[in-house]
């Protein structure tokens, strides 16, 4: 009888724990939009000391902007990785972002085509259309105008309108026909890999 309330405490701890660690996610999103960015900071935190990949791309983003706490891009570098390592997609992009642009990190964009690569497979639209545009300037990839067409198709398909914007541009004279429509073939390609 003794085991049996111990478990059943036990059980209601880690419920009421769960609870506590989405309650604190909830009330630092209410705390970051009304501009009390200490209290976010504060409340995030906690949950991303727990592993909450949640919580630790929002605290990099703090780190980031300098929002309630000195922007450090180190900082903002280590809880994105945090995150990015779980296989957070939006944490993938945002540490693809600092790698391109050299922040907290040396600049390194074989890095950044890697972790927008890896977010890009999860159907993240942003790093879709970033990854495109490694590939329209050769930054850390051969230069291919097919694939980073093929990737603003994908990115366009799944609501990014700076990739739409992109096609617009290449569709009306940076890319041959044949161009277009290979890369028309490799966005199939790549559609059809993501499960669509």
């Amino acid at each position: 009888m003794q085991k049996i309330r111990i478990v059943l405490f036990l059980i209601a701890f880690v419920l009421l724990a769960s609870f506590a660690v989405a309650s604190n996610f909830e009330e630092a999103l209410q705390a970051h939009d009304s501009g009390d960015f200490k209290k976010a900071h504060k409340l995030w935190l906690i949950d991303a000391e727990q592993g909450d990949a949640a919580a630790q791309v929002n605290l990099g983003a703090m780190y980031n902007l300098g929002h309630g706490v000195p922007q450090d891009y180190k900082e903002s570098v280590k809880w994105y990785r945090l995150a990015a390592e779980q296989g957070n997609a939006q944490a993938q992009t945002k540490l693809g972002i600092m790698y391109n642009l050299g922040k907290g990190v040396p600049q390194d964009y074989k890095a950044s085509v890697e972790w927008f690569r890896l977010a890009a497979e999860q159907g993240d639209a942003h790093a879709q259309y970033n990854l495109g545009l490694m590939y329209l300037n050769g930054y850390g990839v051969v230069q291919s105008y097919e694939d980073a067409y093929a990737w603003w198709v994908v990115a366009a398909a799944n609501g990014s309108e700076s990739a739409s914007g992109n096609m617009r541009v290449a569709q009306g004279g940076q890319m041959t026909a044949k161009q277009i429509e290979k890369g028309q073939q490799l966005a199939k390609k790549i559609w059809t890999r993501l499960g669509n």
